[in-house]
């Protein structure tokens, strides 16, 4: 295979493995997209859905979509399930965070390499492919190993005193973690962080919980402030709501592990709603995607897009890498994505948005141009963030007129792509299609602010739902708590909307997912995405009023929007 500039393969993490060689030019999300239990596919939307991973050398551009990625791929390597190696033609954090915890704690390697973009082109041809220590070897393709030159990284005094121990065993593997992942990003400093949200909290694997019982049992503790994300179970509720014991005490007892650990027990994967949300140019060490993304976009703080494990070891430490859009050159768009917003839109072109800018700018952060005029809520804007991390790497974006760093954020080389109204007529297909009849209607995905339930009871108009539609709502404790001191839960409950605290869409499991469901509305990109691979059921997309008419009918026309028709 003749390349035309000079092969290039970067080791990230070092290993021995060969396999056939599984390509895809399309960012996975491990989270959502593969299943740990077998190691294939479930992403419906994905070229890969059905194809096993395990012992194979994987090529793709990066990952994308969830933080807990690095949960599954460790679940997978602790399993014997996991792909033998993982290539990639970008930089990428998450899966690698995964392979490295599994080195560091396990004693498992999972060989990680970066190729230049001809070589990963032609790796992506071949049928197999072995890693060695001087090559990667592939159907005649030979491209030598380099390792990276060795970075200076400077420690103060406190992080060589943490690394060498002075605040016990958990502290000290942790800020070896945090040195060995700002070593890898080509970080030549650490930076104080002022908050923490901890997205490895939800029950995605084993592993999980299995690396959270070792740190606590260590004795970890965080040094910052540290919120928690929503959790798989309902934490007071589970037993009583028939979940199975063999998932329900695992579930418990990570929650438990990492509030033992100093973390407070928000239990929300929406901690911008909380009262400590960060103010604008704060560095923070946060996890879940959504969150990171409308914590850069929308407040103007800064936090890479952290993987679980990491945030916990940023946690301990009060440090994190300052690489990435801790920097503000690396906070500029590299990609401007022109939209034609129809006229007269309604609640669900938000999501749709998010979805087709991560689309059209997989790998970059993006300028969205033509929204500014519609000028979306809050709420609108907490949509197209998590519809944009499903479909995306990037951590964050900026909104013409309408987030705070928009202004001059075009980088002078920024390339440019407008998305047409026949790409968003075909997005609405994809995500919008399915079945007429409605089983279940899911809302707070991310979790719903105490807006979004007063819309959905407003809707309602005291109306309630029909029999055999159920309809639940989830949402973190402290929003729970204000909508039942003003009355907005109570009038949910008399249209007998469930509202779950702790858990949310992403997490829930049978029997709290209602067993006999064939089809869901949602008003959740992120859901609409994710939904039928982690629920095996259809998804359907759809704005609050489609959910409202599906709560009352049981039924919902498969049709377009008028503002795309």
């Amino acid at each position: 295979m003749a390349l035309t500039t000079a092969p290039e393969a970067r080791s990230i993490l070092d290993g021995v493995a060969g396999g056939p060689v599984v390509a895809s030019q399309e960012a996975l999300s491990f989270w959502g997209g593969v299943d740990p239990a077998t190691g294939r596919v479930i992403d419906i939307h994905h070229p890969l859905h059905g194809v096993c991973l395990t012992g194979s050398v994987l090529a793709m551009p990066t990952s994308r979509g969830s933080c807990t990625g690095s949960g599954v791929l460790l679940d997978l390597i602790l399993g014997g399930r996991a792909p033998a190696a993982l290539v990639f033609r970008e930089a990428e954090d998450v899966l690698t965070l995964g392979a490295l915890i599994a080195a560091e704690m396990f004693g498992k390697p999972l060989p990680v390499l970066r190729l230049d973009p001809a070589s990963f082109a032609a790796l992506s041809r071949a049928r197999t492919a072995r890693i060695g220590p001087d090559a990667v070897e592939a159907d005649g393709l030979v491209v030598p190993v380099a390792r990276p030159p060795a970075a200076a990284l400077e420690l103060t005094q406190a992080d060589r005193a943490m690394l060498d121990g002075a605040q016990g065993p958990a502290a000290s593997l942790a800020m070896r973690i945090v040195r060995a992942m700002a070593l890898q990003q080509g970080a030549r400093a650490l930076v104080d962080v002022a908050q923490c949200h901890i997205d490895g909290c939800i029950y995605a694997s084993p592993a999980n919980l299995t690396f959270a019982a070792r740190m606590a049992d260590m004795g970890a503790r965080v040094r910052v402030p540290t919120t928690m994300n929503a959790i798989s179970v309902d934490r007071a509720n589970w037993q009583r709501q028939g979940v199975p014991h063999s998932f329900g005490d695992p579930a418990a007892r990570l929650a438990d592990a990492y509030v033992r650990m100093g973390c407070r027990p928000t239990f929300t994967c929406a901690p911008y709603l909380l009262d400590s949300a960060p103010q604008a140019g704060e560095a923070i060490g946060w996890a879940e995607s959504n969150a990171v993304i409308f914590a850069n976009s929308v407040l103007g703080a800064r936090t890479a897009k952290h993987p679980d494990f990491l945030d916990l070891c940023i946690a301990l430490t009060g440090r994190a890498p300052l690489a990435g859009v801790y920097l503000d050159a690396e906070r500029k768009a590299r990609r401007i994505v022109d939209f034609e917003l129809p006229e007269a839109t309604d609640d669900a072109v938000w999501p749709l948005v998010g979805y087709l800018a991560g689309k059209a700018s997989p790998d970059r952060i993006p300028l969205l141009r033509g929204l500014g005029r519609a000028a979306p809520s809050r709420d609108d804007l907490k949509a197209l963030c998590a519809a944009f991390g499903t479909t995306s790497a990037a951590p964050m974006l900026h909104i013409e007129g309408v987030t705070p760093e928009a202004a001059g954020a075009a980088a002078p080389s920024a390339d440019r792509v407008a998305v047409s109204r026949a790409e968003m007529q075909a997005a609405w297909d994809a995500l919008a299609g399915g079945p007429q009849e409605i089983d279940l209607v899911a809302i707070g995905s991310p979790h719903a602010s105490l807006e979004e339930c007063r819309a959905l009871a407003d809707a309602l108009g005291g109306r309630r739902r029909r029999a055999g539609v159920a309809v639940i709502v989830t949402a973190g404790g402290g929003v729970i708590a204000q909508a039942r001191r003003d009355g907005t839960l109570a009038r949910l409950e008399a249209s007998g909307v469930q509202v779950l605290p702790d858990l949310c869409w992403c997490s829930i499991c049978e029997p709290v997912f209602p067993v006999r469901t064939r089809a869901v509305m949602t008003n959740s990109g992120k859901y609409a995405h994710y939904g039928p691979g982690l629920s095996g059921r259809k998804v359907r997309l759809g704005s609050l009023a489609d959910c409202v008419a599906a709560a009352l009918t049981g039924r919902v026309p498969v049709r377009r929007p008028h503002w795309l028709s």
